[in-house]
């Protein structure tokens, strides 16, 4: 067994809300630079395999009953499939995202022009974050990663642009660039619940490792295996949480933890280092 179970409290009745996604899609998506380690220009991407999977993610919202807003892709930004690096929405106010790497600044111009047109409060940042990549909500905070992608700095931004507590988390493991291929949100805790949360410890700073030790007692400890596709790479609406199909083990523990896991495969997107998480943007309440 290499998903452990910690949870100390008896399991809660589990319930959806309706959530309000972003998502873009791949018309550009190719691997045509290397800026993390999944990154491979020499190996092939079959493009058509990767609109076909991004279209089954985004029927599976809708079939939840999720509203799903589309961006228009930009040509020459083939990584703009992944829109939940674009931002961080709390409230109708948004804290816009500046890119670490030079291949993909142009990304942050798109998505906040969308989401100003939509009526969003964008306040452009000063200091380097992308988006929900390492801004995970909850209803009591707002979880942040650091160590790769988003500075320290952005942090502090983020809590007074949004007016929400941030807890900072230092990424330690290059596999695990972004917050959101390490840790996903189960249960952001609005409801009837508690905050649930799923994680690799291994891709934790050890005092990282503590404070989440801390804040979640009773999280779900998630393998190595199931990190290494990408399990965490998840998105959930408090009952059912959509992830790697090749997450079975993680699957299965969601279902004992009494969680609908809806399994989609997103293998070609996988080589540029995303999956489901990546590929969406959350609009939170």
């Amino acid at each position: 067994m290499t998903v452990l179970d910690t949870r100390l409290s008896p399991r809660p009745a589990r319930q959806a809300r309706t959530r309000h996604y972003v998502m873009c899609p791949p018309t550009h998506f190719a691997v045509e630079y290397a800026i993390n380690p999944w990154m491979d220009a020499s190996v092939p991407v079959d493009a058509e395999r990767a609109t076909v999977q991004w279209d089954v993610l985004r029927h599976a919202y809708l079939a939840l009953g999720h509203r799903v807003d589309l961006v228009s892709p930009a040509p020459g930004q083939p990584d703009m499939v992944f829109a939940a690096n674009g931002g961080l929405t709390v409230g109708g106010r948004t804290y816009g995202a500046k890119f670490r790497h030079p291949e993909r600044q142009a990304e942050a111009a798109a998505f906040t022009a969308f989401l100003r047109d939509a009526g969003h409060d964008v306040v452009d940042p000063a200091h380097t974050n992308e988006g929900e990549g390492d801004f995970l909500v909850l209803g009591s905070m707002i979880l942040a990663g650091t160590g790769f992608r988003t500075s320290l700095e952005a942090h502090v931004e983020a809590a007074e642009v949004l007016d929400r507590p941030v807890v900072s988390l230092e990424l330690v493991d290059p596999r695990f660039y972004h917050l959101d291929t390490a840790l996903a949100v189960l249960d952001d805790g609005t409801g009837d619940a508690p905050a649930d949360i799923a994680y690799f410890p291994g891709a934790f700073s050890p005092h990282s490792r503590r404070t989440l030790r801390d804040l979640f007692p009773d999280a779900l400890i998630v393998s190595e295996l199931d990190a290494l596709v990408l399990g965490l790479n998840a998105v959930s609406d408090g009952l059912h949480v959509v992830l790697p199909s090749a997450a079975i083990e993680l699957a299965g523990a969601l279902r004992d933890r009494g969680y609908a896991p809806v399994p989609v495969d997103l293998g070609e997107l996988l080589k540029s280092g995303g999956s489901v998480k990546c590929c969406t943007m959350e609009l939170h309440a």
